[in-house]
């Protein structure tokens, strides 16, 4: 009898400690720099929120300098009381009509946020950009980004080439895909599973990844062996 209780009890604790091992290897891989637009339809006014989960190992961050696609020409960064912003010009050759019509010979090339106190590497942030999205569907709009640190710096721009999955790079650039137009002339909005907000340590916010889910599923299974085992060591007793 004391062998049997051994047993179920061990085949409980080989289902959470599986569950447990998943959710934490799987975590950290989503600990990037990333980008959330409103809304992803291509002529389209969007907010894109850009979230810095994390400092540079266990460096505080003090700059974070958001690189613009070229095809973007007006962009308004909202106000973070924990840093200034800058937006750095260039020039347009050749100058481009706006909206109204009015000639506009320069364009924001860089989003540059400069911390007023360090953002310490177990805390994270985030950044909103207002613009207009290019009248472009199906291109993939890209936004190097460069996260300084007090020690060191972490280079977000890494872009996949034709084939490769995102996820297999260290430090890949946010970047989004801009979306048609739907049939009922709704703006699409950014599917949820894109519109990851890490935390701290790497994890998902606001929703149970499906990392998360495996995990549940294979501690629920653990669970339900372990209670098979002890029903059926009763009935033999």
């Amino acid at each position: 009898m004391a062998l049997s209780r051994r047993r179920v009890a061990q085949v409980g604790a080989l289902g959470i400690v599986v569950a447990a091992t998943v959710a934490l290897t799987g975590a950290p891989a989503a600990a990037h720099v990333s980008v959330s637009p409103s809304v992803t339809t291509a002529n389209a006014y969007t907010v894109l929120t850009f979230g810095v989960p994390h400092g540079c190992d266990t460096s505080a961050t003090t700059k974070v300098s958001i690189k613009m696609p070229e095809q973007l020409v007006t962009v308004t960064p909202t106000v973070n009381p924990n840093w200034t912003v800058q937006k750095v010009m260039a020039d347009l050759n050749p100058p481009v009509k706006d909206s109204h019509g009015n000639e506009v010979t320069q364009r924001v090339s860089e989003v540059v946020y400069t911390a007023r106190t360090p953002l310490p590497s177990d805390l994270r942030d985030t950044f909103e950009l207002s613009l207009k999205l290019p009248d472009t569907p199906g291109e993939t709009l890209v936004f190097p980004t460069v996260q300084t640190c007090e020690q060191g710096e972490a280079a977000w721009v890494e872009v996949p080439a034709d084939g490769q999955d995102a996820d297999g790079l260290d430090y890949p650039a946010p970047s989004f895909a801009l979306t048609a137009k739907t049939d009922t002339g709704e703006g699409a909005v950014q599917p949820a599973a894109q519109q990851v907000s890490q935390t701290t340590d790497g994890s998902e916010d606001g929703g149970t990844g499906v990392v998360g889910w495996i995990a549940l599923a294979l501690g629920a299974l653990g669970l339900g062996l372990g209670g098979l085992a002890l029903l059926r060591t009763r009935k033999a007793a």
